[in-house]
């Protein structure tokens, strides 16, 4: 029988740019620096507590709807550690499938036809289908390069008695971009009189480079109040595979967010959040992210500047932006990565991919989250790059 005719709710949306990328990688055997996932494992006291907690009765049941109790109270003590505030474990915090399902559920929540979302680009890939889904309007405004620093006068042009929802993310994906202590007064300086929602997107928060600090929206007690405040346990425990992530709110917010996420997922795996609950209390766990990091980024900034590439900044995160038009003038950024996985063996994402509208400006990003003997190899492949090897 025929499948029945039915109109798509995405229908210019396809398979993410990442997944292509990888596959491509695997079918040339190219080194994957696309995808943003370390090639590394986890901390070993981690991987030990999820023995121990897989093998323990009544460990492989349900957890509670907003997470484990234990493992609520440990992110409220890490958030007052770091940021000087202590969410209550009972009203304002609530454990998710990943920071992913944490965006959908918030977006689900509040976003309603019609409501308009400012996205800063370039963006995750994420945030304008999780927007449409919903009904709402995406609303862009664009980040500059080579710094990628928010124009504070376009977000206020951008803002309308229709702006539902203004999402932030740093440190920036995928341009390691990070916001400062004067970017949040300056954000609750335009939202103050508005009825607009705040959603902080701050996955890489233990990743920030060069003596800086990361400014979390959940230090800023005016934005605070009206915000959504999402972390990674994947990305900080180099366990992205595991999907655990968690969002911080006020009651009444994190109220509405229990009631999506309960029906999109429940709960999260029980066996994993009580794992992690023994290891989030070691600070030092964390705290060694930034110089681990720095480190990577330096090293491949130190290998790829021999190769023809233009280095842009990145102040946090895994990834570093390069641009390529010196190798390759003229040439689309899609074309580029595909024939550097296929000629070079060395997999990236071009940044068109961040844009709604394949915004081309030449640039790729690279994921340095992976070991140096990884880092290593894919420099040694991409040595001699020529711009005579890109004309045909």
């Amino acid at each position: 029988m025929p499948t029945p005719a039915f109109t798509s709710k995405l229908p210019d949306v396809g398979t993410s740019i990442f997944s292509v990328m990888s596959q491509l990688a695997q079918e040339h055997d190219a080194i994957n620096l696309a995808q943003g996932f370390p090639d590394y494992n986890p901390p070993q006291p981690l991987l030990e507590a999820l023995a121990r907690h897989v093998l323990t009765p009544g460990h492989q049941q349900y957890a509670p709807m907003p997470g484990l109790p234990r493992l609520r109270e440990a992110i409220s003590q890490q958030t007052a550690r770091r940021y000087g505030y202590t969410p209550d474990p009972a009203t304002e915090i609530t454990v998710t499938s990943g920071a992913t399902e944490a965006l959908y559920a918030v977006m689900a929540a509040v976003v309603r036809p019609g409501d308009e979302v400012l996205l800063l680009e370039p963006a995750y890939d994420l945030y304008a289908p999780a927007v449409r889904l919903q009904g709402g309007v995406p609303v862009y405004v664009p980040l500059l390069a080579p710094d990628f620093r928010p124009d504070w006068d376009r977000v206020a042009a951008a803002l309308s008695p229709r702006t539902r929802l203004v999402l932030i993310n740093s440190p920036h994906n995928p341009t390691g971009a990070v916001l400062s202590a004067a970017d949040l007064d300056t954000l609750a300086s335009l939202l103050r009189d508005t009825n607009a929602l705040l959603l902080s997107d701050e996955v890489y928060e233990h990743m920030v480079f060069d003596g800086m600090q990361h400014t979390s929206v959940s230090a800023h007690p005016e934005l605070r109040a009206r915000a959504f405040v999402l972390s990674s346990f994947g990305k900080t425990y180099h366990a992205t595979g595991w999907k655990v992530g968690y969002c911080l709110a006020p009651p009444a917010l994190t109220a509405e967010l229990r009631r999506v996420h309960q029906f999109i997922t429940f709960s999260v795996s029980t066996p994993t959040q009580h794992a992690l609950a023994d290891i989030v209390p070691d600070a030092a766990l964390y705290e060694s992210l930034p110089d681990f990091y720095q480190q990577k980024r330096d090293l491949l900034r130190e290998l790829l500047a021999p190769t023809g590439f233009t280095l842009l900044p990145s102040g946090g995160g895994y990834f570093q932006v390069a641009g390529f038009g010196a190798l390759a003038p003229g040439l689309d950024d899609v074309t580029f990565s595909r024939r550097l996985t296929q000629e070079s063996g060395v997999a990236v994402v071009p940044l068109s991919a961040f844009y709604h509208d394949g915004h081309d400006a030449q640039l790729v990003r690279f994921c340095f989250a992976k070991q140096e003997s990884t880092l290593r190899a894919a420099a040694a492949r991409l040595a001699g790059l020529r711009q005579a090897d890109w004309v045909k």
